[in-house]
Parts: C-alpha cells; sequence; structure tokens
C-alpha cells in the first residue's frame, strides 16, 4: 500500500516556466507547495531556449501577439504581470540582459541564471521539489487531489497543469496535460506544432536546392505577414519568417513570400531604363544571395537582358516575385516545433485566476493552455504572466 505524506497547499505537476514561477509566487504567499517533474532537471526548455542564452521575454507584448480560440483570454494576466516585471526580477538577481531585435531580451550569459533566479525565488517560498518521478496515479475525491509519486501519496486541494504541450519530445515533452485535462472534464482545443518549419514538396522540391540560403523577405498566409528572415533547408522553409507564419498556417493553404519588401511598383522598369543590357537574374542578385537570384530568374524564365522584355512581361515578374506562392505539404512536427498551439480550451478557466470553472482547485497555466506566442520571447512571458496569476490565486 502507498504511504500518505502530509498534506501540500498545492501540488504543480511540470517544473517548467509556468511550474516554476506559479510555485515560488505561491510559496511565498505561505502556502505550502509541491513542484514536481518526472525529469531529472528542472527548467529543461527554458536551458535551451535562445540559443542556451534564454529569449526571456519581449517588450512589446500585446495581447494581438497571442493565438487562442478566445483572443481576449490572454489580456487578465498579461496586464497583471508585464516583461517590465520579470525584467525587474531579472536585475534583483544580478543577471546582465541585452536586447535584441523587435524588443527581444536573452541573458549576457547562459540560460542557467534565470532557472537558477526562478529555483532561488521557489526556495525562499520553502517550495518542496520532486524531480525524476512521473506521477503514477493521479485521483480527486472529496475536494482533494491526490498525486502517487514513487509509491508515497501526495494530497492538496489545489492541482496545476503545468506540463506544457508535445513540441521537442527529446527534451521529455508529452501530451500528458491535455489527457489529464480531459479526464476531468476539459475540453482541449486539438494541439499542433506551431513556430516550426514547413516542408515542400512537388514542384516546390526544387526549392530544397538552395538549403542554407537565406533572405529578409515578407511571409504572408490569409491576412497575417511577417517581415524577418526566411531560410531555405533540405526539407523546406524555416527562419523566424517562416516560423512565425507557420502558427497561422492551414494545411493545404499557400504561403506567399515577397522577395523583395519594400520595392517601389515598376523598378524593373526603371532598371530597364537605366541599365538595359543587365538582367533579371543581375538585378535579383544586387539584393538577394546570388544562388536564390539564379534560381527566381530561371523560375521565371526571363534569361534576356532587361531591354528585351516588355514592360508587361516585368511588371508580371515583379508581382510574382512580391507574392511567390509555395503550398507546404506539411511541417517538421513537434520533434522542430518550438511550442505547441491549441491545448487546454480557455473557455473551460477564469482568465483571472487560470482555474476550472467546473472543477474546483483545478488550474491550468503555460503551454499546456490554448494560448500561443509569437517567437521572440512572447510564450515564456505567457508562462511568467500566467503562472503569477495561478499563484497568487492558490
Amino acid at each position: 500500500m502507498p504511504s500518505t505524506m502530509p498534506s501540500h497547499d498545492a501540488i504543480i505537476l511540470g517544473a517548467g516556466a509556468a511550474g516554476l514561477m506559479c510555485a515560488a509566487v505561491a510559496g511565498q504567499r505561505g502556502k505550502r507547495v509541491l513542484l514536481v517533474d518526472h525529469a531529472d532537471r528542472p527548467g529543461k526548455k527554458i536551458l535551451i531556449s535562445g540559443g542556451g542564452r534564454c529569449n526571456f521575454t519581449n517588450l512589446h507584448t500585446a495581447p494581438d501577439r497571442f493565438l487562442s480560440a478566445n483572443p481576449h483570454f490572454a489580456k487578465s494576466a498579461l496586464a497583471r504581470y508585464s516583461p517590465q516585471d520579470f525584467l525587474s526580477l531579472v536585475e534583483r538577481h544580478g543577471i546582465g540582459w541585452h536586447e535584441k531585435t523587435l524588443g527581444q531580451l536573452f541573458c549576457d550569459g547562459s540560460a542557467k541564471a534565470i532557472v537558477e533566479m526562478l529555483l532561488g525565488e521557489c526556495e525562499r517560498g520553502g517550495v518542496a521539489l520532486h524531480l525524476g518521478h512521473a506521477a503514477s496515479a493521479i485521483d480527486h475525491a472529496d475536494g482533494r487531489f491526490r498525486v502517487t509519486l514513487g509509491g508515497v501519496v501526495h494530497d492538496a486541494p489545489a492541482l496545476v497543469i503545468a506540463t506544457g504541450g508535445p513540441s521537442i519530445p527529446k527534451m521529455g515533452a508529452t501530451g500528458f496535460a491535455y489527457d489529464l485535462a480531459r479526464r476531468f472534464g476539459l475540453k482541449v482545443v486539438e494541439p499542433r506544432p506551431a513556430l516550426v518549419p514547413l516542408t515542400l514538396g512537388g514542384d516546390d522540391v526544387l526549392f530544397r536546392e538552395l538549403s542554407g540560403v537565406a533572405a529578409d523577405v515578407v511571409a504572408r498566409t490569409g491576412k497575417t505577414a511577417f517581415r524577418e528572415a526566411a531560410l531555405f533547408t533540405h526539407r523546406g522553409l524555416s527562419g523566424p519568417a517562416i516560423l512565425q507564419i507557420s502558427s497561422y498556417w492551414k494545411h493545404g493553404t499557400p504561403v506567399g513570400i515577397d522577395f523583395l519588401p519594400g520595392r517601389a511598383q515598376g523598378w524593373l522598369r526603371e532598371a530597364k531604363r537605366a541599365q538595359p543590357r543587365s538582367t533579371l537574374r543581375r538585378q535579383l542578385a544586387e539584393a538577394l544571395p546570388e544562388r536564390l537570384a539564379v534560381t527566381l530568374a530561371e523560375r521565371l524564365g526571363h534569361a534576356d537582358e532587361l531591354s528585351a522584355l516588355t514592360d508587361r512581361r516585368l511588371d508580371e515578374a515583379e508581382r510574382t516575385l512580391s507574392a511567390w506562392s509555395f503550398t507546404p505539404n506539411g511541417t517538421e512536427g513537434y520533434a522542430k516545433a518550438e511550442v505547441t498551439a491549441g491545448g487546454i480550451a480557455t473557455a473551460e478557466l477564469s482568465s483571472q485566476t487560470m482555474q476550472a470553472k467546473r472543477v474546483q482547485g483545478l488550474y491550468g497555466v503555460g503551454e499546456a493552455v490554448d494560448v500561443t506566442g509569437w517567437l521572440g520571447g512572447y510564450n515564456f512571458q505567457w508562462a511568467w504572466a500566467s503562472g503569477v496569476a495561478a499563484g497568487q490565486s492558490l
């Protein structure tokens, strides 16, 4: 028979970004918190993020930079715990940081500093950490949750699901959060890989020969567009612009690429007047990597000098180059996805506290919930903000 430990005020499943933040906040409010993870170390995804320097937040955080079935859900938590709040915590711990492009904040040194900071905050709150054991049983009766770990039953009136999504399975990520939520009767928005490279097939396979070539582009799908770098890979398309657009992309729909963003209409006509003996390939090579310029010119079928091309054909080439259509045949899946879109339905949770509306004491935070941020620190900010919201409510 399993033995029973003294009860806790809250058991938090998952010692990632959201779980660590939630535990620290609740612990420092005087709650007796047990933080559990099946991994042998906390914060594994934090450690590999941002190339090992952890892109821990984004100064431009706003609710419209998050995807969710309910676009308003994230507003409350994000408003109550801002990037500046987390930055103040970072500075209080003496961690050096710097801003990169587009409001992204990184550690000057290793991401380990962020994990150590969060563990230090947990220690201040007297949080009990239980690592290296998966829960063998989770039960709920009489208003209490019982979690069996290594043959020992721990119980509490509150249980927080902070186990993330299945992205990056080599780090031990699984769909455990969704299975558990469904067991408690909560709806789950179908999860899918997000911030993930796209794969190409059919006629687009020829572009795989450009593997390693990158260019500044505008990538579009539907009404959504991002201007950042795109990278050709041996499987298809990647780079920040593509990762961003992947979260909005639906299977079977095209992705449009503007290879020359910012060019005024009629620029090829002007080039023809100024340099009639130039070619389309040469014009493209002035703005794009040579291999990409050659491939685009060949696909357009314009090898002649500009003077031999009519203005109409030049206009057509311009239009094609500004909206080159790729139809990806899929993504590289959870193995390469930075995050998971979908998750515990926001309709099931309070946006103020992250507590389930129909199950007293059950909470969902971070990536486990159907809130997915843009690339560049937004998902960490959601982890911190949702973790704080739950931690203040426990």
